[in-house]
């Protein structure tokens, strides 16, 4: 075993042999959308997320189903299923079967396995103070979701999320190869600040987080503004708040956007600071983009200061 679950990494890794380690994750959810194709498009991508974040390939998936089989319409399954079959191609990855349990609450994911060299795997546990911190997403998952249950969710905020929640991290993690990347993390269920501070006590370093500087989708700040808050976003300000210091002028609203639990989110990537430019540019040459957003610091090892 490279990496097992005692630093919080987003898959476990075994080696092989010297040129071969297999990566194993597994997630899956309830519906976060109303297209049951797109359900199973974003619950495949944030699936296949956890092997980009190693600096892996995916090679094979398998269906963890949860449905109302005897009461429910089959034709919504067959979407969702065919919604992550599609996705899973686009990885370039197989679909090997699966498993499903009748349950009246839908829930779709994968688990997936993945290859990379015993030498190449990216964790999240060796970030170097000096480095520069990159995310390739947007922020805001959570609280448009929110806003949506609540009719609130202005349409371009929702189209915009769906489309990033559906965006495979592969073409960022190639990129972060290739610009040499200490470390990586992708940004799900705890959140930019949660997955950040999972990162920095594993590397023993502290980081330092611009809010200004943060992407964020279209509108997000003002939902916050108006208390569309998932509950998941107080537990996890809740969790960090002797781990996470704000300078005065970063707003409310913009704290808790922060702390908003993530689909599919972004990768989080460290990496020296003089290649940070050729990070951002082969990430803009990919279609992907992305913002350096902060750096790593030394000393106070999990502790991340947010300035505005």
């Amino acid at each position: 075993m490279i990496v097992g679950f005692e630093t919080s990494d987003d898959a476990g890794v075994y080696r092989l042999n010297e040129s071969t380690a297999l990566i194993q994750t597994v997630d899956f959810f309830t519906p976060i959308v109303d297209d049951p194709y797109l359900f199973g498009s974003i619950a495949a991508a944030n699936a296949l997320s956890d092997i980009y974040a190693m600096g892996g390939k995916p090679l094979t998936a398998m269906n963890i189903v949860c449905y109302p089989a005897k009461d429910g319409d089959l034709e919504t399954l067959r979407q969702i299923l065919h919604g992550g079959a599609d996705k899973v191609a686009e990885a370039g990855a197989v679909v090997l079967g699966g498993h499903s349990v009748e349950d009246r609450e839908p829930k779709y994911g994968l688990a997936v396995t993945g290859v990379v060299a015993p030498n190449q795997v990216i964790t999240n546990r060796t970030a170097r103070p000096g480095d520069a911190l990159v995310l390739t997403k947007p922020l805001g998952t959570g609280i448009i979701a929110t806003a949506a249950k609540a009719e609130l969710a202005p349409p371009e905020a929702l189209q915009a999320a769906a489309r990033t929640m559906a965006t495979l991290n592969a073409a960022a993690s190639e990129a972060m190869r290739r610009a040499g990347a200490h470390a990586c993390t992708d940004i799900t269920g705890f959140g930019l600040l949660g997955h950040a501070h999972e990162m920095a006590a594993a590397s023993g370093v502290g980081l330092l987080l611009f809010a200004s500087a943060v992407p964020l989708l279209p509108g997000v700040e003002d939902l916050a503004a108006q208390g569309l808050i998932p509950a998941g976003a107080h537990a996890n300000r809740s969790y960090l708040c002797d781990r996470v210091r704000f300078d005065p002028d970063v707003p409310l609203a913009l704290q808790d956007v922060l702390f908003d639990p993530q689909t599919s989110g972004g990768l989080l990537i460290a990496v020296p600071k003089d290649r940070a430019a050729s990070l951002l540019e082969d990430l803009a040459a990919s279609g992907v983009g992305g913002v350096q957003i902060g750096e790593v610091t030394a000393g106070d090892p999990g502790r991340i200061r947010v300035a505005r």
